[in-house]
């Protein structure tokens, strides 16, 4: 709002769609609002004093600030670059909004407070029960739409008889002091929630995810016990033991055992005829030693 201005000029659909709504938010007759306002102010009046007193607060300062939205962002002059340069919107919006806006004039008509015209009251009767139906009390409705009238005169005094320029700083921040920085600063509520719940948040987010995912599971449980482990079994448990001193040394044992008895064989079978002849003869008188002492 604050960077806005003029625009009634460049979006004229949208300035009086808009003029409806806020007359309608604001209360005042003959716009739906001003029915529905009455209705609970009158129903609070009868059974919630304290109640009403708020409420008729609240229809005031809602007149007023609606009133100071139309001044700011519709009137004066643009105060930003992108007002100056806006253009109406196509009708994919402003259509909607004229239904809203005939909404907004003739839906008040649902449930007039005259005898016979409780037609909403009436059908919601068959689901919710009996519902109480108040008729129009003029003291409370022209309290009320007074009080509109005259909230939105104040917000013309300050914001529409002299419109905001370019970087103005606005005419409440001084006269209302704290309570304008409370209101501009939505009361610091952001500041609270990033405080109690978004940081404490990312805190234990980045904790989870820095120290238990990264630190714990993924360096320990993953790289150290998972990792480690395997790496053990496969490097030291099957390779160096099983493979290299279990098959390997077996199997090498086997050829080593090969070459003896080859080297042992090879010295019988030398390939002269004496040795063939003392190994005959050897074997002759074995067989006769047999004989002789079996």
């Amino acid at each position: 709002m604050r960077n806005m201005g003029g625009l009634r000029k460049t979006m004229p659909v949208t300035f009086w769609l808009y003029m409806i709504g806020t007359l309608a938010l604001a209360g005042i007759v003959p716009f739906a609002g001003f029915w529905s306002k009455d209705e609970i102010l009158l129903d609070a009046s009868l059974h919630y004093p304290s109640v009403y007193g708020q409420l008729t607060l609240a229809a005031f300062l809602t007149a007023f600030y609606m009133g100071r939205q139309v001044w700011m962002v519709f009137f004066g002059t643009p105060r930003h670059e992108a007002a100056a340069h806006a253009e109406e919107s196509p009708k994919v919006i402003t259509v909607p909004l004229m239904v809203l806006a005939a909404l907004s004039v003739l839906g008040g008509a649902l449930n007039l407070p005259f005898e016979g015209f409780h037609n909403l009251g009436h059908w919601l009767g068959y689901t919710l029960g009996e519902v109480e139906s108040l008729p129009l009390d003029l003291p409370v409705a022209g309290i009320s739409t007074a009080l509109a009238l005259a909230a939105i005169f104040i917000s013309w005094l300050i914001y529409g008889r002299n419109p905001l320029k370019s970087g103005q700083i606005d005419p409440l921040k001084k006269p209302l002091g704290f309570i304008f920085t409370g209101m501009e600063n939505k009361w610091f509520v952001d500041e609270g929630y990033f405080a109690v719940i978004i940081n404490p948040f990312k805190q234990l987010s980045k904790f989870l995810a820095d120290v238990i995912d990264w630190r714990f599971w993924h360096d320990f449980v993953h790289d150290t016990v998972i990792l480690g482990t395997y790496n053990w079994l496969s490097e030291v448990a099957l390779t160096k033991y099983a493979d290299q001193k279990g098959i390997d040394a077996f199997a090498n044992w086997l050829g080593t055992a090969t070459q003896w008895v080859s080297g042992i064989m090879r010295k019988v079978q030398n390939g002269f005829v004496r040795s063939y002849a003392l190994s005959v003869m050897l074997g002759v008188v074995l067989i006769l030693g047999y004989l002789i002492f079996k």
